[in-house]
């Protein structure tokens, strides 16, 4: 750590504040200022002046104040504990800020990130001896009923481990000692500490080949995200992107998730604090509290925080991932994020890009989204670990031109455009099927135990996109001249679309069984309205009017298969028999 260094306010603009008498000062280095001791960070240096964003509020700070360097860069604790954890930007608890002083946080509170006084059971995985080095696991803590906290030797140590034993430690107690060949002893406990504008390093960077599945269709289906993949959610006010946000942070097939709420409405993370405890995860059965950490940064906290929030969460990600886990991060939403950089620029007096925004606004966001990957990590035992960014940008009236879309599109390979149109119709989720894209799609088959269903599920997603794209160009024709002045294929085409639409895309997040759908499900619900369309087809050309078809009973039984739980699939699979019964008594 570098030698202390004390400085004096001279200007405060806001959350930024410049303090002179600062010289060896280093960039990003964490700062305490005034007699409130508020956090902050440098984010300038001009000779013995140094420019510093406060994570707090600045109100009735003033010049002559000091500013104490602490000499170290903005870190987390990482460590058990993390997961059920709820922290702000700058990863202080806020549960344990709550106990100790109510509805409202003082400025200074500072509380550590990981429990200083509970006790975990370290259940060591080697043995004594052992020559060891950065990145591999010495121990295990059950940290939750679903969750094995693997202990890891931080980062540039190594040698030969001693007095490692089974017990129970609190996270600053010594766990081991290791001892390198020059004789240094270090001593080894269950929390680390990390720079989080550092990306954690791996061994090797490996290219995402497994879909992370979600339970939504429209998304699973269509635009699906890899493990280790990118995807962006962009959309104008009330199209639902928090909703999706919760959808895939509630239902999707990773082992941890880390939801960061970047300034959004406080409301909305209330939502998210009140349901996780309640609902539970498809696979274990557990509470989703279980398995997750959160990071609340609402709207009314200081400004300057979001920027730490967002990283605080992704180095909190990579941790996990490190110990060969797949993890999920929700960020909702970086356009709040790029309007906090936006707000420090200014102050700073940089000189402004687009829309106001600094000139190194995509470079940032694209330094955020690439730390997400699929991994080969560091250590032994050789594991794999995977981390998937979902992030949500909300562009000024819808505007997908905007300045924070636009670099956020140059660098993730999943899209998914929510219309107004859609949420209006009251379709949801209003992920529009023309405009969005993902680069994901060839991993679909892999979803699947049977190859040959993988397979056949990719030819059923091809099919049905061509008849979406079909109704789409058809629309304006009906629209002027009547659905009776196209041909009778056509207007099946039509209602098959709209059988897609309603019955497979349209999904309702606040119903018990139609929130989740798996593969399995998903699979047979699209082979029986492309099997209706088939046969119907083959009704057509024998000479069946589609007027009959269109009043077959069987059209109830695919729009209500959404809603047969997922113990009861069978029950889908024999509506084909169905269809084949009556559209062969039209014959």
């Amino acid at each position: 750590m570098a030698e202390t260094k004390t400085g004096t306010i001279v200007k405060v603009a806001g959350p930024v504040v410049m303090a002179k008498g600062m010289l060896g000062s280093r960039m990003y280095d964490v700062v305490r200022v005034s007699k409130h001791n508020l956090i902050g960070e440098i984010v300038e240096l001009k000779g013995d002046t140094a420019s510093i964003q406060v994570y707090e509020d600045t109100v009735s700070i003033g010049p002559g104040e000091p500013v104490e360097n602490t000499g170290a860069p903005l870190s987390v604790e990482l460590g058990p504990g993390l997961i059920e954890s709820i922290y702000d930007g700058i990863q202080r608890p806020l549960d344990e800020l709550y106990k100790a002083q109510g509805s409202y946080i003082l400025r200074g509170s500072h509380l550590p990130g990981l429990n200083r006084q509970k006790k975990w059971h370290f259940k060591p995985t080697i043995g004594n001896g052992t020559q060891v080095g950065g990145g591999d696991i010495i121990g295990e803590v059950q940290e939750s009923p679903i969750l094995l906290h693997k202990i890891m030797i931080p980062a540039g140590v190594s040698g030969k481990i001693e007095e490692l034993k089974e017990a129970d430690y609190t996270v600053e107690q010594k766990v081991a000692v290791v001892s390198s060949p020059d004789g240094k002893k270090t001593e080894i406990k269950m929390m680390q500490k990390w720079p989080v504008r550092l990306g954690r390093a791996s061994k090797q960077r490996l290219s995402p080949d497994s879909i992370l599945q979600t339970g939504q269709r429209v998304i699973d289906t269509f635009f699906p995200i890899a493990k280790g993949g990118t995807a962006c959610v962009p959309g104008p006010f009330g199209t639902g992107k928090t909703v999706v946000q919760h959808q895939l942070a509630k239902w999707v097939d990773a082992d941890v998730v880390v939801y960061v709420g970047c300034g959004e409405r406080g409301n909305e993370m209330t939502d998210v604090l009140i349901e996780f405890p309640e609902l539970k995860d498809p696979r274990s059965g557990q509470p989703l509290m279980k398995r997750s950490v959160l990071i609340a940064n609402t709207s009314d906290m200081p400004v300057a925080a979001r920027e730490a929030s967002v990283y605080t969460g992704i180095t909190i990600a990579e941790y996990f991932r490190d110990m060969g886990y797949t993890v999920a991060l929700m960020a909702d939403s970086t356009s709040r994020w790029a309007e906090a950089m936006r707000e420090i620029s200014t102050r700073l007096e940089e000189m402004p890009a687009e829309e106001g925004y600094p000139a190194y606004l995509a470079a940032r966001i694209a330094s955020f989204y690439e730390r997400a990957g699929k991994v080969e990590c560091l250590g032994k035992p050789e594991r794999q670990g995977a981390l998937s960014i979902i992030g949500a940008v909300s562009p000024p009236g819808g505007d997908l031109s905007d300045s924070v879309v636009q670099a956020t599109l140059h660098v993730v390979k999943v899209f998914w455009s929510l219309m107004a149109k859609l949420a209006q119709q009251r379709h949801f989720p209003a992920i529009d099927w023309l405009t969005s894209y993902s680069f994901y799609k060839q991993h679909l088959p892999k979803c699947f135990k049977d190859k040959q269903e993988g397979l056949e599920m990719v030819e059923l997603t091809q099919q049905a996109m061509n008849l979406l794209e079909q109704e789409s160009q058809l629309a304006e024709i009906v629209r002027l001249v009547g659905s009776e002045a196209i041909s009778p294929a056509d207007r099946m085409a039509l209602q098959t679309a709209k059988s897609i639409r309603e019955d497979y895309l349209h999904q309702n997040a606040f119903h018990e069984v139609d929130t989740y759908t798996s593969m399995e499900k998903q699979y047979q619900m699209l082979k029986n309205i492309l099997h209706f369309h088939t046969k119907s087809l083959e009704a057509i050309s024998g000479g069946v009017e589609t007027a009959d078809i269109f009043k077959l009973g069987v059209w109830e039984d695919i729009s209500r298969s959404s809603f047969v739980p997922e113990e009861q699939i069978g029950q889908i699979a024999k509506i084909r028999d169905k269809i084949d019964e009556q559209i062969s008594s039209l014959k």
